[in-house]
């Protein structure tokens, strides 16, 4: 409902998106994979600007978070054994409901097929206003639907496959995971990761030494992750293979407060809340001060974490105004969230999830140190002393290796991961005789002179916690497609002429250097200035091409090279100077040889702006020329 309301905006109603896609193939930004093979749905290959981009926005994440945050960062592999993933539960429950056309067996997502269907049904004329409520209504429940509300949905209004009209199976659940083998006899089942978190969870206890045992503290870590999407579409926005960046903050599940958090409380975000949605009300601009005062946010940590994503997504280059934090509603809550926030960003398809942003607990940590019995947890200093009374079983190792032989180990390690609970038990059942205890869904006997269960009292002056974590979540090629879309732009009045506004910070690359004509006596002031401009780490591409310097302009305005370095006959007098051109604006100013590397320098980096170096040198007055 909310992305038709959208759609009527003039703004967004002109957009060309086939247009701003044919540009960004055509200049070899991506393209899909394998395609002279015919291509593969959900794979694109990033092109020479596409791959500069793509580094430079996250060199910038880099900066934003790691550095400024003093993150731990970590290169994890991809590979993952079936039992890391198991324990964190993508084996049971990392699946899409898809359903198939009973007669060719083309699958098909069913939140998709659904939206598009109860669409379909809106736009009819024929469709009563009653109706089209009611559509409105599912689609914006759809998230949130079980399976069996699902098809109920499909039945209701009788839907059919897309294309072929045929009937369609019953909702089937199908796991994301692509399944591979480790090692040649095949004996290790193992998945790509569907994401590079559980590489942070699994390594948090050398991380905390690292740290010294000091909470609170975030590990970051870029890197691939894979999916196997039933129906992938939209180009960069449902892909099976795809880079995120992720941050996992551990904090006291007792304290989430944020020592930087004052310093952002009058930040307004565009905050979709689940009692916003539920109740059909638009998205409401709100101060995060107040949206963790009033409980909407659940925490000071969440509420920073959101503040710095909205910070880092703004300085890429997204447009305020098509970015919104929208909260997930308790049915549609990951299983391993407690609170999450995704930032959706406004594209030509409609309102795309572009970063996630959860309180996922401590359910990470704790599942991990069930599945191994190594503890997963940190110190806190207790407020005074604490003597509690102990109980814990004491094996006889000798006794057990004898009744249980080969897996006298294996009942060992199940006995020391009793809780107190189960040593009560197993200490009262002691004295009736033998007790019992289950081991991999068997029962395990054991008898007195097996185990005995020792009671002592120990004074404590730290108590262990098992850390929750808040987790900002990036999908870079989603946020890469958004910046695109909300920076393509028409050269007003010269429909011809197309550019990306990109920021300079991930323009990919940041200057071009154009001799007025081929006239060899500019050769060495080019060749000058391009050193300059390396040695600045400055990329930059000369194109010294027959054209007229208006085409040159354009074609370098259409890969979105911010600043233009012209080498006119008037650079050839002492003192050197050339021209320098913004793109955006397309004024120019007169400088220096000597200080064009330097100031073009601090452009791309954001430590200066084009309207701060426009005061400092003179303005240069050109026709930009089309011929």
């Amino acid at each position: 409902m909310e992305e038709k309301e959208v759609s009527l905006r003039p703004s967004l109603a002109k957009f060309d998106r086939t247009k701003m896609e044919d540009t960004l193939k055509r200049r070899f930004f991506y393209d899909q994979s394998f395609a002279i093979y015919g291509g593969v749905t959900g794979q694109y290959d990033f092109g020479p600007m596409g791959c500069a981009m793509k580094q430079n926005l996250l060199q910038a994440w880099r900066k934003h978070f790691v550095l400024e945050e003093q993150m731990l960062e970590v290169d994890c592999t991809v590979l993952t054994p079936e039992p890391i993933l198991e324990a964190s539960g993508h084996v049971a429950r990392f699946a899409d409901l898809m359903v198939k056309d009973m007669k060719n067996g083309e699958c098909f997502r069913l939140d998709h097929l659904i939206k598009a269907a109860l669409e379909k049904v809106c736009a009819e004329k024929k469709t009563s206003a009653e109706t089209k409520a009611e559509c409105e209504d599912i689609v914006i429940r759809l998230d949130g639907m079980t399976k069996e509300e699902m098809a109920a949905v499909m039945k209701k209004f009788d839907m059919k496959a897309p294309l072929t009209n045929n009937p369609l199976s019953e909702p089937i659940e199908f796991n994301l995971m692509f399944q591979t083998h480790i090692g040649p006899s095949g004996a290790i089942r193992g998945f790509l990761r569907p994401e590079t978190a559980q590489g942070i969870f699994v390594n948090f206890k050398r991380l905390l030494e690292f740290n010294q045992g000091k909470l609170p503290f975030a590990a970051a870590q870029i890197g691939n992750a894979f999916r196997n999407e039933i129906s992938p579409r939209a180009g960069l926005i449902r892909v099976r293979e795809f880079t995120m960046a992720e941050i996992e903050h551990f904090c006291d599940p007792e304290d989430k407060s944020h020592p930087k958090f004052s310093g952002v409380t009058s930040t307004a975000l565009t905050l979709y809340s689940a009692n916003n949605q539920m109740g059909g009300e638009a998205a409401k601009l709100v101060n995060i001060g107040d949206a963790v005062s009033s409980g909407m946010v659940a925490n000071e940590t969440l509420g920073y974490f959101m503040v710095r994503i909205q910070q880092f997504l703004l300085k890429m280059g997204v447009d305020n105004g098509r970015l919104r934090f929208r909260q997930h509603m308790a049915n549609e809550m990951a299983h391993y969230a407690c609170d999450c926030w995704d930032a959706e960003l406004l594209t030509s398809y409609g309102w795309v999830e572009c970063v996630g942003c959860a309180d996922r607990s401590a359910y990470d940590l704790t599942q991990h140190s069930q599945a191994t019995g190594v503890k997963l947890c940190a110190e806190k200093r207790l407020p005074a002393p604490v003597t509690r009374d102990i109980m814990e079983i004491v094996p006889n190792k000798g006794a057990i290796g004898k009744a249980f032989k080969k897996e006298a180990k294996s009942v060992t390690d199940m006995l020391a991961k009793l809780s107190l609970e189960q040593i009560e038990k197993v200490e009262a059942d002691l004295a009736g005789g033998e007790a019992s205890v289950e081991m991999d869904g068997k029962p395990v006997l054991l008898s007195k002179d097996m185990v005995s269960v020792k009671k002592y009292q120990k004074t404590f002056h730290v108590e262990e916690i098992i850390p929750s974590v808040i987790e900002p979540s990036f999908g870079i090629g989603r946020v890469m497609y958004a910046i695109f879309e909300h920076n393509f732009k028409v050269r007003e009045g010269d429909e011809q002429r197309t550019y990306f506004s990109l920021p300079p910070v991930i323009a990919p690359v940041k200057c071009s250097l154009l001799p007025l004509s081929n006239n060899t006596d500019f050769t060495p002031l080019v060749h000058k200035i391009g050193q300059a401009l390396t040695l600045h780490d400055i990329s930059h591409r000369v194109d010294d091409s027959s054209g007229s310097i208006g085409k040159r302009y354009a074609r370098t305005d259409e890969v979105s090279i911010p600043f233009g370095i012209t080498v006119d006959f008037d650079s050839l007098k002492e003192p050197h100077s050339v021209t320098l051109r913004e793109r955006d604006t397309t004024t120019q100013i007169r400088i220096d040889v000597d200080k064009v590397a330097e100031v073009i320098y601090q452009l791309s980096t954001g430590r200066t702006t084009w309207a701060v170096v426009t005061t400092q040198f003179p303005k240069f007055e050109a026709q930009e020329t089309k011929s």
